[in-house]
C-alpha cells in the first residue's frame, strides 16, 4: 500500500478539518505545520518516506499562509537531494469567500511540486453546475486543480460544508490510488 502524507497549516481549524477529510480518504498521515511555520523532525521523516504528498493551506491574501511558505522554503533540503522527485503531489485550500483567489494558492502548490520534480494530480471530479445543483454537492466550487473549500469567516470548523469535506475525502482516495499505481 502506498504511503500518503498530508502536510498542512491551519489558522482557525477549517483547513485542519479539510486536511482530516483528505487524510481519511487517502489513509494518510497528517503532518501539521505549527503556528511558527515549523514541522517536527518526525514530520519531515514522514514526508520523505511518503509516495505521495498533499499540501494544504488556507488562502490568505491570495496565496498560502506565511507558515506554509516557511515550510516550503525549508523543503529546499529535500529539493537539493531530489528526495521528493517522482512523488505524486496534490493540494487543497479553504478561504472565507467563494472565490477568494484560491486558485493562486493551488497554483503555488503546483509550482512547489514541480520544483521538487513531482507529478501533480488534480481532483478528477466533475462539476455540479446545473440549476439543480446545491452548495452541498461534491466539487460545487468547480476546481480541477485541487479541492477548494469555502467557510464563512464567522463559522466554526464544525460548520464546514459537507460537500467540500466530501470533495476532500474523494480527492484523498484518488491521490492514494494514483500513488499506489506509481509506487516506486
Amino acid at each position: 500500500m502506498a504511503k500518503v502524507a498530508v502536510v498542512f497549516h491551519s489558522g482557525y481549524g477549517h483547513t485542519q478539518r479539510l486536511a482530516q477529510a483528505v487524510a481519511e480518504g487517502a489513509g494518510a498521515d497528517l503532518v501539521a505545520i505549527d503556528a511558527d511555520g515549523n514541522v517536527s523532525d518526525s514530520g519531515w521523516d514522514t514526508l520523505n518516506a511518503a509516495d505521495a504528498i498533499i499540501f494544504g493551506s488556507p488562502t490568505y491574501m491570495g496565496t498560502v499562509s506565511w507558515q506554509f511558505k516557511k515550510f516550503a522554503d525549508a523543503s529546499a533540503k529535500a529539493w537539493f537531494t531530489q528526495a521528493w522527485k517522482d512523488k505524486i503531489f496534490g493540494g487543497f485550500t479553504n478561504s472565507s469567500n467563494v472565490n477568494g483567489d484560491k486558485h493562486s494558492t493551488l497554483h503555488y502548490f503546483i509550482t512547489l511540486a514541480m520544483q521538487h520534480g513531482g507529478l501533480w494530480a488534480g481532483t478528477g471530479l466533475n462539476y455540479n453546475n446545473t440549476k439543480a445543483s446545491q452548495r452541498s454537492d461534491i466539487n460545487y466550487l468547480a476546481s480541477s486543480a485541487g479541492p477548494m473549500a469555502q467557510t464563512p469567516s464567522d463559522a466554526s470548523a464544525n460548520e464546514m460544508n459537507a460537500g467540500d469535506l466530501e470533495t476532500g475525502r474523494q480527492f484523498g482516495q484518488r491521490i492514494a490510488a494514483l500513488a499506489q499505481t506509481f509506487k516506486r
